[in-house]
Formats: structure tokens, C-alpha cells, sequence
């Protein structure tokens, strides 16, 4: 039996949020909904930010609530404080996904407050959830972990210090980001090796492709023990704060990789690559990336619902005479 690893969506929050076209609340569900029939278990739909510095998530109530309604499908969200958490409690996400950048100046330039205070802010919301009784599950975001095109290095140290610190104010998972793209394979390994000690549960993996190392740097993830990434369809997404960035590692290239090398992640790769397509036509003046859906997938390729299928045994039922 083939180890799991998951995908989760982020195309519907990260990679929308730089995109000034106001993509319509029914495509944003049909989104959802194709990706559920791909066999995606998760999606970050939105962002619970105010709608006059994203307006691209003023509909984030009416995503979630016509999203809650597909059948297995995990709802995230975004939240960038506790305002912004309450709403997100208020619409019932299953999950909120809370980030603060390690990086000093870049957690300054993102919401206008320092590191401590975003993590003072953490602590707030889930002792809200607690206090609610709410089965929401709060996941501790790190942005920024491997470098920062404002602050440049940033101390290995402090990420670790404060992954032990969401630890500790409860965070039910944790997420590592490139939030710039600055990371290495080597850096990665090291790095994620030491998080995964530290924190004990699970950690999610959050790739930028914006120099070319976004697949190699899930392969190193790997590595280091960590089987659950986020990623965009298309590869749509960017920081504002990285320059010249192409976005997320796209989730149906991502599929492919951890298909490859052994792992079952639940995707069928061609609804994928089809709902990719349809992306695009939404979105004609953005950048759709997407290795497997320029050269598709290779003859030698064997799904692992293929492989499971195959190795299911055949029952035999004896002959009436």
C-alpha cells in the first residue's frame, strides 16, 4: 500500500489575490466543486481580509457558505488577524489558517505590526475558539522561513523559536511557507527536518516557484518527512513583496511529482489539468503555468487509482452446474 500525501488547494486565496479581474462567486464555487471531483480533499476558498484592501474576497461569506455544502470537502481560510478570525468563525470554516512572517520587516510591511503582536493575536483566537467551543482547527502559518527580499537572511533560529511557540499557544498544524521563493533544496531539508521535531503534528509545506526550485524543494521536503503541500492550479499566486514572482508550485505538476516517486494522493491528474484549462479561459489576462498540462502526462505514467484497482484481488465465484 502506497504512502498518502496531500494537496491542498490555495489557487482560490493566494492565487487570487494579486489578480485585479473580480473573478464571479459562481466560478469560484465551480472551482471548489471541479477540484472535489479531482479527488481534492482540502482548499483554502478565501481570505477573511477587509474588502477594501482585497477586493477580491468580498464574497468570502458567500464562498464558504455555498462551499460547506460539497460532500467531503475541508474548507480553509485565510485570516491576517482576530477581526479577521471572527468572521471566519462566524462563517463556519472548518479550518483558519492564521500566517505571520519570521521576517521582522516583512510581518511590518504586511500587516503593520510586529511578529510578537501577530503572535499575541494567535494566542487570542484560539483561546476564542476554546472559549466558543468551536471544533475549528487553527493552523500556525510561518511566512517568510527561508529568506526575505526586505530583510534579506532571516535567523534559523527564530523560526524554530516560533514554531515551538504556536506549539505551545495551540495550533493544531503547522505551515511552512516560501512566501518569496528564496528557499534551496539543501535548506529545506535541514530546516523542515528540525520543524518536524519541534512541533510534533502536522506540517504543511507552502512552495513559491519564483526561481525555478519549487518542485525540488517538495522533493527535499519529502526528505525531511513532510507529506502535505500546498499548491495552485496553474501555478497562479504571487507575494506582492517578491519581485518578478511567478507564483505557487502548480498543484496538478505537484500531483504528478508525488505520484511519481511513490506516493497516493487521491488526484486524478487529467481533471486536474482540464479544470487548469478552464482557469484560464476565466482568467485570460493572468499567467497560467503548467508542465504536465503543456507536454501531458508520459505513456509510462500508472495512476495510483490504476495501481490500486490492479491490485485488487479478482474474486472467483464457482459455476451453478
Amino acid at each position: 500500500m502506497r504512502t498518502p500525501a496531500t494537496i491542498r488547494e490555495v489557487g482560490l486565496r493566494d492565487g487570487l489575490q494579486l489578480v485585479k479581474q473580480f473573478l464571479p462567486t459562481e466560478s469560484k464555487i465551480a472551482w471548489c466543486k471541479e477540484e472535489s471531483l479531482a479527488g481534492l480533499k482540502e482548499i483554502e476558498v478565501t481570505s477573511f481580509v477587509p474588502p477594501s484592501v482585497v477586493p477580491q474576497f468580498v464574497d468570502a461569506a458567500d464562498v464558504v457558505a455555498a462551499t460547506l455544502s460539497v460532500s467531503g470537502l475541508e474548507i480553509a481560510a485565510l485570516v491576517p488577524n482576530f477581526k479577521g478570525a471572527t468572521r471566519a468563525f462566524e462563517a463556519g470554516v472548518h479550518k483558519i489558517n492564521y500566517v505571520l512572517s519570521a521576517s521582522e520587516m516583512h510581518n511590518q510591511a504586511n500587516v503593520r505590526r510586529s511578529t510578537e503582536d501577530s503572535l499575541q493575536d494567535f494566542e487570542r483566537i484560539a483561546s476564542e475558539r476554546n472559549t466558543r467551543k468551536l471544533p475549528t482547527k487553527i493552523v500556525g502559518g510561518i511566512a517568510t522561513v527561508f529568506g526575505c527580499t526586505i530583510q534579506g537572511a532571516v535567523p534559523e533560529a527564530r523560526v524554530f523559536e516560533i514554531a515551538e511557540r504556536l506549539r505551545n499557544l495551540g495550533a493544531d498544524e503547522l505551515i511552512i511557507a516560501d512566501t518569496v521563493g528564496y528557499a534551496n533544496p539543501r535548506q529545506v531539508r535541514r530546516m523542515l527536518q528540525r520543524i518536524v521535531e519541534i512541533f510534533a503534528g502536522p506540517v504543511y509545506a507552502h512552495f513559491h516557484d519564483t526561481r525555478g526550485l519549487g518542485l525540488a524543494n517538495v522533493s527535499a521536503a519529502v526528505d525531511a518527512g513532510v507529506t502535505r503541500f500546498d499548491a495552485s492550479i496553474g501555478g497562479l499566486g504571487g507575494c506582492p513583496f517578491a519581485p518578478g514572482a511567478s507564483g505557487n508550485i502548480d498543484t496538478e505538476d505537484c500531483a504528478y511529482l508525488l505520484e511519481s516517486i511513490g506516493f497516493d494522493t487521491g488526484l486524478d491528474i487529467e481533471k486536474l489539468v482540464a479544470l487548469r484549462n478552464k482557469v484560464a479561459h476565466w482568467l485570460p489576462n493572468e499567467r497560467v503555468g503548467g508542465t504536465i498540462a503543456r507536454a501531458g502526462l508520459p505513456k509510462t505514467f500508472v495512476p495510483t487509482q490504476s495501481k490500486r484497482q490492479s491490485a485488487e484481488p479478482t474474486v472467483q465465484h464457482a459455476s451453478v452446474q
